[in-house]
């Protein structure tokens, strides 16, 4: 069925008028589907999840990594692109423009999922093998002062998982955590 804003109401959570594959640095919260516990439950696919993060500046030259963590049923990560100008493709057919923010986690995703679906296949367990939920949340990161904060947040994110958003047990609130997420920062 052909989408219909009046029927589906869906709208972006995207910046409005943001490039995103201009240079930039950028926070990236990707969830579990329905937030399940998969990183707590399945230590290989943990394992996945941080080589596929790893392998992406190799896959992207002008795209550079940052502090991440992997939560028991969420990931966030910083990444810095670095593209501005289009780069010539091999078969000479002009040129491609540089890969967006949306490219790269779309990228991500897949292949974590494409490991993941080999990896439960040889260990031979009963797994589903999209684990991703369907979007992610983004935030163009400003200032360095934001920068820090947000990477304070990922380095102490283990410790505060009781106050953590996505923990289903979540027993009080992390107040940075609510700056960053509610664009107080």
């Amino acid at each position: 069925m052909k989408y219909d804003q009046d029927i589906h109401h869906r709208r972006s959570i995207r910046l409005k008028g943001h490039d995103y594959s201009q240079i930039g640095a950028y926070f990236v919260t990707i969830c579990t589907h329905s937030r399940n516990l998969y990183f707590e439950i399945y230590s290989g696919l943990k394992e996945i999840v941080i080589s596929q993060w790893q392998a992406l500046s190799r896959r992207y030259p002008d795209l550079t990594l940052d502090e991440f963590v992997i939560m028991p049923n969420h990931f966030h990560g910083i990444l810095f692109v670095g593209a501005t100008l289009a780069v010539a493709r091999k078969d000479g057919a002009g040129a491609r423009p540089a890969p967006t923010v949306g490219e790269i986690v779309g990228a991500y995703k897949s292949l974590c999922i494409h490991d993941w679906l080999v990896y439960i296949e040889e260990k031979k367990i009963r797994a589903l093998g999209k684990f991703w939920q369907r979007n992610y949340y983004e935030h163009v990161i400003r200032t360095d002062d934001e920068l820090n904060r947000i990477r304070e947040y990922i380095r102490n994110n283990p410790l505060k998982w009781s106050l953590d958003r996505e923990n289903p047990d979540r027993v009080g609130r992390d107040i940075l955590e609510d700056e960053i997420f509610d664009g107080t920062t």
